[in-house]
């Protein structure tokens, strides 16, 4: 029989074991583990990064317009988000089974984008890639204009107004990516949920879309190692 001193390390081990499974994307201090793709550097000397790292938190500046992609691949994860617009509101997003590059409209990567606009937190849009979701044609429109390319009805309304706080605060997002489904939570209220998606993995990608947006935490846990299905 184990002494309760011995208890008392076992837990320690098992807890500490625990936490080393949620992982931040971003350490606070540079890009490491992130690589940017932005058309416009591709053709215009010196035009600025649009990704920068000020106040130990990761800002998208909004122009010029593009993404910051993980280098890695991830599946079934829960993904923490705590954002704002710290300035003026404006659009931005959250990047999921993100792939090939640059697959429409020449910027945006082969993904299921979660939406980040001020007032539309939590919509879905589809790049190239396909998801459902309850009461499709109420959310997304009639079904012969659905489409994953350039020109066809690409948007998934979300669940819910008000979710989001006021301008200038922080938002806390939790995307939780589980095989082909995909769960959103604003403010611990939950915005949208879909299945069936085309993919079920794939790089993370945040978006430059014209309006600076600040970010202060960027966590990954595992699905396989969470104990609860509803955000904390």
């Amino acid at each position: 029989m184990k002494t309760p001193l011995t208890l008392v390390l076992v837990s320690f081990v098992m807890v500490s074991c625990t936490s080393q499974t949620t992982t931040s994307l971003f350490n606070g201090k540079d890009l490491e583990g992130w690589h940017i793709d932005v058309p416009d550097m591709d053709s215009i000397p010196d035009i600025r990064n649009p990704f920068i790292v000020r106040n130990g938190m990761l800002v998208s500046l909004g122009t010029p317009e593009g993404h910051v992609i993980t280098d890695k691949i991830y599946e079934d994860f829960r993904l923490q988000i705590e954002y704002r617009f710290a300035g003026e509101p404006g659009n931005c997003g959250v990047l999921v089974f993100a792939s090939t590059p640059r697959s429409l409209y020449k910027m945006f990567p082969k993904s299921i984008e979660v939406q980040m606009m001020h007032e539309n937190a939590g919509d879905f849009w589809c790049i190239v890639e396909d998801i459902e979701v309850d009461n499709m044609v109420e959310r997304r429109g009639p079904k012969e204009e659905w489409g994953i390319t350039e020109g066809e009805k690409r948007r998934i309304l979300n669940l819910t107004d008000g979710s989001e706080n006021p301008l200038g605060e922080w938002n806390y997002m939790t995307i939780e990516c589980l095989q082909n489904e995909i769960k959103v939570w604003v403010n611990s209220d939950l915005v949208n949920h879909g299945y069936n998606a085309t993919a079920s993995s794939g790089q993370i990608a945040l978006q430059a879309e014209g309006a600076e947006v600040e970010f202060r935490k960027i966590m990954l846990t595992p699905i396989k190692n969470l104990s609860e299905n509803e955000p904390k």
